[in-house]
């Protein structure tokens, strides 16, 4: 069976090429405009890995990792933040938080299906 993603970005053309990826790769994928839709999917349904982008309205990366750590279901879920921030203290905020790893956009496809395969999608 598929490993289901859902991929978390306010931008459209991020979340068609990042969903395009993963398709093209043979993952299934839901798409949530912020961290609070992404937040009330991972309710509604169990992912195998969250790509958020960390500058969001309503509810950026961290403040949802944060969340999603809080949730039995998603305490050992990889998430992985996928953000033009690339700041040492920015990427330390995201560790702390529970973060898996951390990816600067510019995204490489190849790249990105290399992270999933290492933390087991």
């Amino acid at each position: 069976m598929a490993k289901k993603i859902m991929i978390v970005d306010d931008s459209v053309s991020i979340r068609q090429m990042v969903s395009f990826t993963l398709k093209s790769a043979g993952y299934e994928t839901t798409e949530a405009v912020d961290g609070e839709d992404a937040l009330g999917k991972s309710r509604a349904g169990q992912y195998d890995v969250v790509i958020t982008d960390q500058n969001m309205p309503r509810l950026d990366g961290i403040g949802l990792t944060k969340a999603l750590r809080a949730s039995s279901g998603y305490r050992t879920t990889p998430i992985l933040i996928l953000t033009t921030e690339a700041s040492d203290a920015m990427k330390a905020q995201g560790k702390a938080a529970g973060a898996t790893g951390w990816l600067v956009k510019p995204f490489e496809p190849q790249k990105l299906l290399d992270v999933l395969k290492k933390v087991g999608a």
